[in-house]
C-alpha cells in the first residue's frame, strides 16, 4: 500500500481543517514546498495536494504552489480542488500534476468527466468520492448532493474509472481512525477498483488495518502535522513494502 501525505492549501499556506470546516483552519507552514521536501526526504514517493481555495472558488487557484512542488521535488503529485473545466484540468497537468482528483464536477457535469476519461485515461484521473453521512458532499464539502456514495462509485466504476479516493468527511482531521466499514463495503461491492483511503488515520495501526482491507493507498494528513505519526515510521513502512 502506498502512503500518501497530504498538503491542503489556503492562501498559499499549508493548513488542515476538521471535518472540512473552513472555520477550523489551522496553519502548519507558510511554505508547502518545504513540507513537500521533508516528505520526499523521508523516502515518500507520492503527495496529495488539495487546493481548498479552488474548491470554494470553483476554479483552480493555487497553481504556483503545485508547480513549485512538481518542479522542485520528485514526488508523484495528485491534485484536487476546483477542477470544473477543461482549462482547469489542463492547467493542473501543465503545472506538473501526475494525476487529478475529480469530485464536485463528477456530480455536476458527468458527461464532461466521461469525456475527460476518454481523453486522458483512467491512469490520470481519480474519482473523488467525499461522503458525509454516506451521501456525496461537493463544493468544499459544503453541499449535499443526496447521492449515496456506493451508488456513485459503482456508477463511475462501470463507466471506466478505476481509482477512487474516498473520504469520510466526519473522520477527516479528527484523528479518530478511518472509516473501515465504508471502505470494506466499497471493496466488497465494487469490482476492480483501486481504493485510496482518506480521513481519520491517526496511527500506524490504522495504516496496517487499511492495508489488510486491501486499500491501494492511504492519505495521511493531520496525524503527521500533529506528531501522531513520525516521518520515520512512514519511511520504515515503505522500506518494509519494498
Amino acid at each position: 500500500m502506498i502512503l500518501v501525505p497530504a498538503i491542503d492549501i489556503i492562501n498559499g499556506q499549508c493548513v488542515r481543517l476538521s471535518k472540512g470546516d473552513y472555520d477550523t483552519k489551522k496553519v502548519y507552514s507558510d511554505s508547502p514546498i518545504e513540507v513537500a521536501k521533508a516528505f520526499e526526504g523521508a523516502g515518500l514517493t507520492h503527495l496529495h495536494v488539495v487546493d481548498l481555495d479552488g474548491a470554494r472558488a470553483k476554479h483552480i487557484v493555487n497553481t504556483k504552489v503545485l508547480e513549485a512542488i512538481a518542479t522542485k521535488t520528485t514526488l508523484t503529485v495528485d491534485f484536487g480542488g476546483g477542477i470544473k473545466s477543461a482549462i482547469d484540468l489542463q492547467t493542473a497537468f501543465d503545472c506538473g500534476a501526475a494525476q487529478v482528483t475529480l469530485g464536485s464536477v463528477a456530480v455536476d457535469a458527468p458527461e464532461l468527466v466521461l469525456e475527460w476519461l476518454q481523453q486522458f485515461g483512467a491512469d490520470k484521473l481519480i474519482l473523488g468520492a467525499d461522503a458525509k453521512d454516506r451521501r456525496i458532499a461537493t463544493h468544499g464539502w459544503e453541499k449535499d448532493s443526496g447521492i449515496d456514495v456506493l451508488d456513485f462509485v459503482k456508477d463511475y466504476a462501470a463507466k471506466g474509472f478505476r481509482q477512487v479516493l474516498c473520504t469520510d468527511v466526519a473522520k477527516d482531521g479528527m484523528l479518530a481512525g478511518p472509516s473501515l466499514e465504508l471502505y470494506y463495503e466499497l471493496l466488497d461491492k465494487v469490482a476492480k477498483i483501486s481504493l485510496i483511503a482518506s480521513g481519520g488515520v491517526s496511527s500506524m495501526d490504522d495504516v496496517y488495518q487499511l492495508e489488510e482491507l486491501g486499500c491501494t493507498a492511504a492519505i495521511i494528513g493531520k496525524a503527521i502535522y500533529e506528531g501522531k505519526i513520525a516521518l520515520k515510521e512512514l519511511e520504515n513502512y515503505q522500506l518494509e513494502q519494498s
